[in-house]
């Protein structure tokens, strides 16, 4: 941005709510000698928690030297100073005025609250960018609601136009999945697909499923499922594996079209506070849109981006080429998405003993599933993470056998910090085995609350007892990491938070939480977004804490999350970001 003596933000109409909310100082003259080293920017007057602290014990009793007694949470400093992208200095206000200059930004934060940058650990921004454009289903409680809605984007469009959709909850629907009637009835003339909360599931009509080729004679894929009628006609929705079928029919976008909307996603996020995001699967066309816009500076954020499994021909590509290490850019090419099985609403994560509201049902998994080993073990060979989605027990307990095996063939693949996404369901005996491996669970509080309603159902009353279990995890010593999964959950820092520290939804049920003993503190969910996330990444070194030398990645909210989250943690769920900055940048100004 331009230097000038005074911070006049051009990020558009926002820009005068942040001089009000924060109150941005003219580059004033400094009353005493320039600074050897001045900064570009200043943040003081805040709330500024470094994290630089040791981590809490396995119960989240916060270390000795955290800035916490028994009066709560105090922050351990309240300003810090940037210069070319990296922390100068973090202190008090009269140390950090020392580094003040003529040309120095100033920002008053006026006690706002200050903390290492976010990170969403396992994101899908392109999915992000695409759904601001399709058919909001989120809210929609009924069949007739939907189509509805999908009528009425049909009426703005011309004939024969796709029609997209995301966000009716697929797990919810489980036991009563819509079909094409009602939706092929009101809009005969657009193909539709509409993709459920958490890529599961799609629903179709029945012009979509003729584009596809999917007939009565269409068989189901391994790993899939075609729902059809009793007469053996499709019913319109998808399963799992399955619904690559239709959604391969649909055009691809252009990759001027992929990029804007990747953009668009980036944007969001950095409007959420998120200073970085690891995207969760990227195939060749994506790949390539992320590395178009990070060669033309245009990533709002970083980028560790996850090579989709799927794209062989891509993971061939990286193997040659080997992990991308770039240092200071924002793109990062270091891991490999790999799917072991589905999901646990779908009845498709694989599991050990049948679903306990579907008998000798066991989901699917492995080959079945598409998982390729040798492909992922020639991967790890070469140096790259992987991260590897697996939510039934039998998901999780083979994947562990998997990376096990791996990791004796090949010794040094060990140190590359490997994880198992989402980690749902844990049979008893392999929490241990994720610490011994020292596999991290990367995990998404949301996903407790929201399948809450119908998880038991589907587990038990005893295979619960083993899932969505953060706090068994951290006193097992396994590595957390937390994240939204988003478009599938809400991206909200404050939901997330919530969730992860109440086990409750935003009405506040269950009153006491749902199995509240897996609960985590304030300081753990946070870091489970910051400290823990950069280490996971292997950034350890780079960011995650506000210290000298690390990166001014940095998020400013209008609420203390350690101190309301261990006092009042509903009020999380009114918090709003002020500020996002990366490398020293502002990305976002409310």
């Amino acid at each position: 941005m331009k230097q000038a003596k005074r911070y006049v933000p051009t990020n558009g109409p926002g820009s005068a709510v942040l001089c009000l909310v924060l109150g941005i100082l003219a580059g004033c003259t400094p009353t005493e000698a320039p600074p050897e080293n001045p900064a570009d920017l200043i943040l003081t007057n805040g709330r500024v928690y470094t994290f630089a602290w040791d981590d809490p014990a396995p119960d989240g009793t916060p270390a000795a030297n955290a800035p916490y007694t028994d009066s709560g949470w105090q922050p351990d400093a309240e300003a810090l100073a940037v210069e070319a992208g990296r922390i100068l200095h973090v202190g008090t206000n009269e140390e950090v005025e020392a580094f003040r200059a003529e040309r120095t930004r100033v920002i008053d934060l006026r006690g706002a609250s200050v903390l290492p940058g976010l990170v969403d650990a396992h994101a899908h921004v392109g999915q992000l960018g695409a759904i601001l454009s399709q058919v909001p289903l989120f809210d929609a409680a009924t069949e007739q609601a939907m189509v509805e809605r999908v009528a009425e984007r049909a009426a703005a469009v011309p004939a024969g136009q796709w029609i997209l959709g995301y966000g009716w909850d697929e797990s919810g629907w489980a036991d009563d999945y819509p079909t094409m009637t009602l939706l092929s009835s009101r809009v005969p003339n657009h193909p539709v697909c509409l993709r459920g909360l958490h890529g599961s599931a799609v629903w179709a009509n029945r012009l979509a499923l003729q584009k596809a080729g999917i007939t009565r004679d269409t068989e189901s894929p391994p790993g899939g499922e075609i729902l059809k009628d009793i007469l053996g006609n499709p019913t319109g929705v998808l399963l799992n594996r399955a619904t690559s079928l239709l959604e391969d029919a649909i055009p691809a976008p252009t990759p001027e079209e992929l990029e804007s909307r990747i953009l668009a996603g980036l944007e969001e996020m950095a409007a959420s506070g998120f200073v970085m995001v690891h995207e969760a699967g990227a195939d060749s066309a994506a790949t390539s849109a992320f590395e178009n816009l990070a060669n033309r500076y245009r990533l709002p954020i970083r980028v560790s981006l996850m090579l989709s499994s799927r794209d062989e021909d891509l993971l061939r590509v990286w193997l040659e080429r080997g992990p991308d290490t770039m240092g200071d850019e924002k793109l990062f090419v270091r891991s490999v998405k790999g799917y072991y099985d589905g999901t646990v609403g779908s009845r498709g994560a694989r599991l050990l003993e049948g679903y306990s509201d579907r008998p000798g049902h066991l989901g699917v998994g492995g080959s079945e599933y598409g998982f390729d080993e040798t492909l992922l073990a020639t991967m790890m060979r070469g140096g790259f993470q992987v991260a590897i989605h697996a939510m039934g027990d039998a998901g999780n307990c083979e994947t562990l056998n998997f990376l096990e095996w791996a990791m004796e063939a090949s010794p040094t693949a060990r140190d590359l910090r490997h994880r198992i996404e989402h980690a749902q369901v844990i049979q008893p005996d392999d929490f241990a085995r994720f610490a011994a491996l020292g596999v991290i669970a990367s995990m998404q509080p949301s996903h407790a609350i929201e399948d809450m309603s119908w998880a038991e159902d589907r587990l038990g009353p005893e295979r619960i007892e083993g899932a969505y279990a953060w706090r068994t995890l951290r006193r097992s010593g396994v590595p957390l990491l937390l994240s939204s999964d988003l478009p599938g959950s809400e991206h909200s820092i404050f939901y997330g938070l919530h969730a992860a520290i109440t086990r409750r939804n935003e009405s506040l049920d269950p009153p006491d939480g749902w199995y509240s003993e897996q609960r985590l503190t304030a300081e753990e969910a946070l870091r489970g977004y910051t400290t823990w996330a950069a280490w996971a990444a292997l950034l350890e070194l780079t960011t995650g804490t506000l210290t000298e030398g690390r990166w001014a990645d940095v998020t400013v909210m209008d609420i203390d999350p350690l101190v309301v989250g261990a006092t009042e943690p509903e009020k999380l769920l009114k918090g709003q970001i002020l500020v996002t900055l990366v490398a020293g940048e502002v990305a976002y100004l409310r």
